[in-house]
């Protein structure tokens, strides 16, 4: 256990002195700010790195993680970084970015009880119930389970345009597109899963606010 602690400490340092290497003003430069074009929104499976997967370096994707990429209206934490991303840095992108094979998605199919979880997992159950008769009609497990995913991240997309941070940045003529994304962990490759919004117009007129 120590040995590994140690290890991460050594890992730093020659990260620092390889960046160093290749620029000298490196770390000097980031302390200087930041404004990142995307926010991404991901889950928090360690498998799943933001920055890698797209090729961004430092400062260039402001992210934020947690069990199974949701968009949750009464999550502080989410809305903090939502709203910094688009009213301080004024983020141009946002993807959702959900995997297949993810723990989260695979737990709010079952029926087991994991814990304090279990509440979390409750908005994912919802999103199943919408989408029950279609998914129901997926006989392979595995199949249904990755249609599962994808649901997901295209209901997180419509949760985010739904959100008055963002409604209120497309009033002000901001430009700002939210997309859903999968990735694949066997592969390494994203899906596209098309579903882009950029106006709340996109939305049932229930959820358009008059800001």
């Amino acid at each position: 256990m120590r040995k590994f602690y140690e290890q991460l400490l050594e890992n730093n340092k020659k990260w620092v002195e390889t960046s160093l290497a290749k620029d000298p003003n490196y770390f000097a430069d980031l302390a200087k700010g930041q404004q990142p074009p995307l926010l991404w929104i991901g889950c928090s499976d360690s498998r799943v790195p933001a920055n890698e997967i797209v090729g961004a370096k430092p400062g260039e994707v402001f992210v934020h993680r947690n069990i199974a990429n949701m968009v949750v209206h009464s999550d502080m934490n989410m809305l903090s970084v939502l709203d910094y991303a688009v009213n301080v840095l004024k983020i141009k992108h946002i993807i959702v970015c959900g995997h297949y094979g993810c723990g989260g998605v695979k737990a709010a199919m079952g029926h087991q009880s994991v814990g304090i979880i279990d509440n979390w997992l409750r908005h994912i159950k919802d999103e199943y119930r919408l989408h029950d008769k279609y998914l129901n009609s997926i006989e392979n497990e595995e199949d249904r389970f990755n249609a599962f995913v994808e649901i997901n991240a295209k209901e997180q997309v419509y949760n985010l345009a739904k959100t008055s941070i963002v409604q209120n940045a497309w009033k002000n003529g901001q430009d700002l597109m939210v997309h859903g994304w999968v990735y694949g962990l066997n592969s390494g490759f994203v899906t596209d899963l098309n579903v882009t919004i950029s106006s709340n117009e996109e939305l049932d007129s229930v959820y358009q606010l008059d800001l």
